[in-house]
């Protein structure tokens, strides 16, 4: 991620999460902030729309259920945040894959930071 300003790593209600600026261009591949994650701790990352490729909102590409396989392979929660409104408007399997994954504990999409923040405080 040489090109941007580097990820954050924060606590944010008692869970390290490492935040992907919004800044730079689309993620080729996750392998770099995965292993950012780890370095620093993190145990979710947060990743904005923009800094992923139109294909991973694609299904038919596979690279979404790729990505969020090596998130899960490494133990890390993965929250997409952003508007994903042309995406979800274009795809009816993207907004099923969307809502099945935000039931869940360990991928979200969700419209912003505050939304993760509230997301994951304890229950």
């Amino acid at each position: 991620m040489s090109e941007t300003a580097p990820p954050v790593a924060v606590d944010v209600h008692g869970t390290d999460v490492l935040f992907c600026p919004v800044e730079g261009a689309p993620f080729a591949d996750v392998a770099e902030v995965i292993g950012d994650a780890w370095a620093t701790g993190a145990s979710w990352v947060v990743v904005p729309v923009g800094r992923l490729l139109p294909s991973f909102f694609d299904l038919a590409t596979r690279e979404a259920g790729e990505i969020v396989q090596k998130f899960v392979n490494y133990r890390l929660g993965l929250a997409v945040v952003g508007d994903l409104t042309p995406y979800l408007e274009a795809s009816n399997a993207l907004r099923a894959f969307v809502g099945e994954a935000n039931r869940g504990a360990h991928t979200w999409f969700l419209p912003d930071e505050d939304a993760f923040r509230a997301r994951l405080l304890p229950r």
